[in-house]
């Protein structure tokens, strides 16, 4: 995992059920030229070409039907750095919120920052990367942008490097995230063992999907020998649960498993923003989540009317599977962001287990677009075809001109 040295490891020191765990997995290279560190600095680099999770979508395609304008989307993690400006146009400061406790201290008695109250305040880049992946504006100099690049990210700082976020302070931010009016909600973190939490998280939870509101959670990391087990809050009725799938379309190797799994989405070096401006890669179903709540979000974008549980069937039934019905290891299959959004004639509440069945093989990468839109295409090409009309309206005249001075010449030759 990549990580700021000044924050710590992205790992906390699981103790108790109440306890919450950051899902992100060890061992990710930066996304720099540099390979010689399996570090990401604040700022770095940017990333100059397109990720290979987003060449696996058309993204002309996908605009066209929605971009995820008006859409709110609360980001429950460790705070969204403004100061990356990919993001700086995708927060609304104002509605921003902080839940971890005041007066921090680390393990040897000193202070810890604590951020701002409006949590744009992220020494981990957590958080800063998951708000990339579901709406980073497009920039210059770089191909890596969020799937839904019009909605707004909501930044509910609720957990750290060391672990302060837990299973109440969870339950408080998603409370909150129903007062500021979210549309969906990402949880790219899970409880640090199999035990139910408190009965406040999934209170906070219904109260949430009473409201139409669409979340999404990440499953966790600890799939590794085949490992299943439930998370929270992942595996609670009606919460999208999205493990990881890797280049190949596969369940990636460290995705955890199980029958609550609803779809998985690309968590294999996974390009995304961190603070003060770059980018760097980073693996685990943190990253997967936040490409499903993209997609959520365009999809609510389009169909404004349609409920939480409409939305996360349309997600499901459209996803890529390898075998008819659901499956512990990805759900219903690999989330597929065009599909999602152009095969909705009607709204559904339930995937259909006979429908839908791809082979899911590896994507064709999408042609990378070099700086021109498909409005400017289009405009180029109708350059084109006046000028070609032109040059051939030039051409027939010409011919006929030549024509003309031919007879003439025949005709004289023949008064002669």
């Amino acid at each position: 995992m990549s990580y700021a040295p000044a924050a710590g490891p992205l790992r906390t020191a699981a103790v108790t059920a109440a306890t919450l765990i950051i899902s992100t997995v060890v061992g990710a290279p930066p996304a720099t030229a540099d390979s010689s560190t399996d570090q990401c600095t604040f700022p770095n680099k940017k990333y100059a070409g397109r990720p290979w999770a987003l060449q696996r979508v058309l993204l002309d395609e996908l605009w066209s039907q929605s971009k995820g304008k008006g859409v709110r989307v609360a980001v429950i993690d460790t705070g969204v750095d403004l100061r990356n400006p990919q993001l700086t146009d995708a927060v609304d400061t104002e509605a921003g919120r902080n839940y971890l406790p005041k007066n921090l201290k680390d393990d040897n008695g000193d202070p810890i920052e604590r951020g701002k109250e409006n949590g744009t305040t992220d020494t981990v880049g957590h958080g800063t990367r998951v708000a990339g992946i579901i709406a980073a504006r497009s920039m210059k100099g770089t191909g890596f942008v969020g799937l839904a690049p019009e909605a707004t990210i909501i930044p509910i700082q609720q957990n750290d490097a060391e672990g302060h976020g837990t299973a109440k302070t969870l339950a408080d931010a998603i409370r909150y995230a129903i007062q500021a009016k979210a549309d969906v909600i990402n949880i790219s973190q899970d409880t640090s063992n199999a035990i139910e939490p408190a009965p406040a998280l999934k209170e906070a939870v219904d109260a949430a999907l009473a409201q139409e509101i669409v979340i999404v959670a990440s499953v966790g990391n600890d799939g590794l020998g085949g490992n299943v087990k439930e998370t929270y809050p992942a595996s609670y009725d009606g919460v999208l649960a999205v493990a990881a799938s890797d280049r190949n379309n596969e369940r990636a190797s460290f995705s955890q498993s199980g029958e609550f799994v609803g779809v998985a989405a690309p968590g294999v070096d996974m390009i995304s923003t961190v603070p003060q401006g770059g980018h760097c890669s980073d693996n685990g179903t943190s990253f997967s989540a936040p490409y499903v709540a993209g997609v959520a979000a365009l999809i609510k974008a389009k169909h404004p009317d349609r409920t939480q549980r409409e939305i996360v069937a349309q997600i499901e039934q459209t996803a890529e599977r390898s075998v008819a019905g659901h499956d512990r290891l990805v759900g219903w299959g690999v989330v597929d962001p065009v599909r999602a959004l152009t095969e909705d004639d009607h709204p559904i509440e339930s995937p259909d287990p006979q429908e839908g069945l791809l082979k899911a093989e590896a994507p064709m990468p999408a042609k990378l677009q070099l700086g021109e839109t498909a409005d400017e295409r289009n405009a180029r090409l109708a350059t084109y075809a006046v000028v070609g009309s032109l040059v051939l309206v030039a051409g027939l005249s010409g011919t006929a001109v030549a024509m003309r001075d031919s007879r003439r010449r025949r005709e004289r030759r023949l008064d002669d």
